[in-house]
C-alpha cells in the first residue's frame, strides 16, 4: 500500500525496477528510520531542490531520489549505490 505522503511516476518506478531492482513501494521505507542520512543534490538545483535519503532497508543502504511537491515526497529514483552507503556510514558514525 502506498503512503499518501509519498508520490512518483508509474513509469519512472517501472523502470527504476528494471534497472536497479528496487521498488518505489520499498523506497518509501527508507524514510521511516530516525538514522536516515538526508542531502540536497546539488547538481539538480536549476527547477527545483532536490535531495536524497539514505537508510538500512532490506538488508542494504538504499539510497532514493526525491523532492518535496505539495507537502508530498515525490520519488525520482532508488538503489543500492556504494557512495550512498558510505554518505550513511560516514554520517551515522558521526551520531554514535
Amino acid at each position: 500500500m502506498v503512503d499518501s505522503q509519498f508520490v512518483w511516476d508509474e513509469k519512472k518506478n517501472d523502470a527504476n525496477l528494471k534497472t536497479h531492482h528496487v521498488s518505489f513501494e520499498i523506497a518509501q521505507a527508507a524514510f521511516v528510520d530516525a538514522n536516515r542520512v538526508i542531502a540536497r543534490d546539488l547538481a539538480h538545483r536549476e527547477t527545483e531542490e532536490r535531495f536524497f535519503c539514505f537508510d538500512q532497508v532490506e538488508g542494504g543502504v538504499l539510497t532514493v531520489r526525491f523532492t518535496y511537491r505539495n507537502s508530498q515526497i515525490r520519488i525520482f529514483g532508488a538503489g543500492y549505490w556504494l557512495k550512498g552507503k558510505q554518505i550513511y556510514d560516514k554520517e551515522n558514525k558521526l551520531h554514535e
